[in-house]
């Protein structure tokens, strides 16, 4: 019933309000593109409650800058994904991010796309390292695996950081776990959409304590 409710109360919103607002950012949020020569008006995040709505052109970052997290902690995102027309761009949350509108910009990301696979990869400037290769998982809800009816599918995503390695899960099930040998995990979370995707985010969280 509640994600009835929500898709509808999206879709309703996206058809009626997109347009107009479009390249809008909600107040205290800041959006980076992969590249500086990308159109940012093409980026929709608007507060919706429960949460918000996204529509990409490029890809993004968004985040919160107060949204910081160090030690021990947990990090949750409930997303739900929207017709993706066949394309399987990836969408998911970071953590550990630094001088995230500057040239050093450091984040570590996990991510799913629709066809039930995970990543996580970690951000360096403009250079990228994978830490988990593109991974099936039967965790994971892919677009075909929606409930009769239902214009959406929804994950949950969680990094749950502790002294020494970061599990990853989906929909409660850990996915991996990574060292925390050679890149850090205290600094700003957000969000990462990939290309062209359309999503609702109704939860995301910080808990401190693993």
């Amino acid at each position: 019933m509640v994600r009835s409710a929500l898709a509808a109360l999206a879709l309703l919103s996206l058809s009626t309000s997109l347009t107009a607002q479009e390249g809008s950012i909600p107040e205290g949020w800041e959006v980076r593109a992969d590249r500086p020569d990308q159109d940012l008006s093409e980026v929709v995040f608007t507060e919706m409650p429960p949460g918000w709505h996204v529509t990409t052109g490029p890809a993004v970052i968004l985040y919160r800058p107060e949204m910081v997290a160090g030690g021990s902690y947990r990090v949750d995102l409930d997303v739900f994904l929207f017709d993706p027309q066949g394309r399987r761009e990836a969408f998911g949350l970071f953590i550990g991010g630094h001088d995230l509108q500057g040239g050093n910009q450091r984040y570590t990301y996990f991510l799913i796309r629709d066809g039930g696979q995970f990543l996580v990869k970690s951000r360096d400037g403009r250079e990228t390292s994978t830490l988990v290769e593109w991974t099936d998982h039967p965790a994971i809800r892919g677009y075909e695996d929606r409930e009769d009816g239902e214009s959406t599918v929804e994950n949950v995503l969680t990094a749950q950081v502790g002294p020494r390695e970061v599990r990853f899960l989906v929909n409660d099930q850990e996915v991996t776990r990574v060292s925390l040998d050679g890149f850090s995990v205290e600094g700003i979370v957000g969000l990462r959409v990939n290309h062209a995707l359309n999503l609702h985010v109704s939860r995301f969280e910080i808990h401190p304590g693993s």
